[in-house]
């Protein structure tokens, strides 16, 4: 089979256009999480994930719908993480840790009560773009846009959060609010990313791209500009790659991440 034959499948298409426009968003939204020290929030969206996916599965909902019955829960974990950290004065890495661990031991007894790990689950667990349907080619578009939207809209307040917190709240600009906006846009991403590389690998989709390109990027737009090819591109190449070489999608797409990121480590090295 030649490179350009791999393209009459339709399935193989879906995966890359559903591919790319989430490798596109986690890698813009990581370079906002990273630089806020916020990048393990992926991991425990993703914990909270596989809890609504466990849900889904013992209330026998269709695999088309099981992305959809998880936003509302991951949108409250999020939101659930803000509040620990605001009200309960708990600093955010261990409000992350109370919400992935609830999160977690929700899922395996969900899993459990629904007749153990069965194939939906695994597949969610570890990724399957290959096998996205159409139904959720047109989901994965519309919360694309969704994000896009709102994150442009707020541009400008993101941006100012990122760097000076403490002087954007003296500016006037509403934070809690500009907080809650980007862990729901990271919590949507998150749902759309568990098709890609799967709920155990998320959070590297979302934190690989990003530090590549503050490796190599000399300024903030660029460096979003960057991380979304990157993103495109690794996410691309790993989809054809495990194609051909019957490797799993997911694991594929991280590997060449991790690949990039040494590359970039070595440029940078040079640079200096």
């Amino acid at each position: 089979m030649t490179f350009l034959e791999i393209f009459q499948y339709g399935f193989l298409i879906r995966a890359l256009v559903a591919g790319s426009l989430i490798a596109a968003l986690c890698a813009v939204l990581g370079v906002f999480l990273v630089l806020r020290r916020l990048s393990l929030i992926g991991d425990g969206l993703a914990h909270v994930t596989f809890g609504s996916v466990a849900l889904a599965v013992f209330l026998r909902f269709q695999s088309v719908y099981t992305s959809l019955a998880a936003i509302p829960c991951v949108l409250l974990a999020a939101l659930g993480i803000l509040k620990l950290a605001e009200r309960a004065r708990i600093y955010g890495d261990a409000a992350i840790g109370i919400v992935s661990s609830l999160g977690i031991a929700v899922g395996i007894v969900l899993a459990s009560l629904a007749g153990g790990f069965n194939v939906d689950i695994f597949s969610y667990l570890f990724g399957n773009i290959l096998a996205i349907s159409p139904f959720e080619l047109g989901q994965t578009v519309v919360l694309f846009l969704v994000v896009c939207v709102t994150a442009g809209l707020f541009y400008p307040e993101l941006f100012a959060i990122t760097f000076d917190e403490e002087l954007a709240r003296t500016s006037g600009i509403p934070v809690d609010r500009i907080n809650a906006i980007l862990v729901l846009l990271t919590a949507l991403t998150v749902v759309l990313a568990m098709k890609v590389v799967g709920i155990m690998l998320i959070s590297a989709l979302l934190i690989l791209p990003a530090v590549i390109a503050l490796q190599l990027a000399r300024g903030f737009r660029t460096a979003l500009v960057l991380a979304a090819g990157i993103g495109v591109v690794t996410v691309a190449a790993g989809i054809v790659i495990s194609f051909l070489a019957n490797l799993p999608a997911g694991a594929t797409i991280i590997l060449i991440n991790i690949a990039l990121l040494i590359a970039s480590l070595v440029v940078r090295r040079l640079r200096r």
